[in-house]
């Protein structure tokens, strides 16, 4: 289902939580869970990765997970704000050491001058560490976007516990 590089991205990201010894715990909005499940494709995931949280609709990703509503209404649910507080939320709500959250317009509506379609934000919150925060602009359609945000949160998880 999920290509080989992929895959390979999620083992190392399940690789780097079990060396630190955390579970992983995911909060995806436009992915919606494609990076819960490529980890779970991952032979031992099990040990590693503890839940997923999928917000789709607007009104579940701009106050999801304790994400206050005045933030979403300041900087919209697709936002760097709002990914953070979405891994952040993740987080606080599970037993994981690490959290990574995705938001993004994947097309073909959607987007605007700021953040056009392909735009994605992706955070990546621990305990006891800064919550890293990218945006990423991705080429491609629909499903192209969510893949390649996939292997970004994946990235991200890895050098969140580097």
């Amino acid at each position: 289902m999920f290509s080989q590089d992929l895959l390979d991205k999620a083992a190392r990201a399940l690789d780097a939580a079990k060396a630190a010894k955390v579970r992983i715990a995911t909060a995806e909005t436009c992915t919606a869970g494609l990076v819960s499940g490529c980890l779970t494709s991952v032979s031992g995931a099990s040990q590693i990765f503890e839940r997923g949280y999928v917000l789709y609709h607007d009104s579940a990703k701009a106050t999801g997970l304790g994400v206050a509503e005045d933030v979403s209404r300041a900087h919209g649910a697709v936002s760097a704000e709002v990914t953070q507080g979405l891994a952040e939320g993740a987080l606080a709500n599970s037993g994981a050491g690490v959290a990574v959250a995705v938001t993004g317009y994947a097309g073909p509506g959607g987007g605007s001058e700021k953040n056009p379609v392909g735009t994605c934000y992706i955070a990546a919150a621990a305990h006891g560490k800064p919550t890293l925060v990218e945006r990423h602009v991705f080429p491609g359609d629909r499903n192209g976007v969510r893949l390649a945000a996939v292997g970004a949160a994946l990235d991200l998880i890895a050098k969140r516990l580097a």
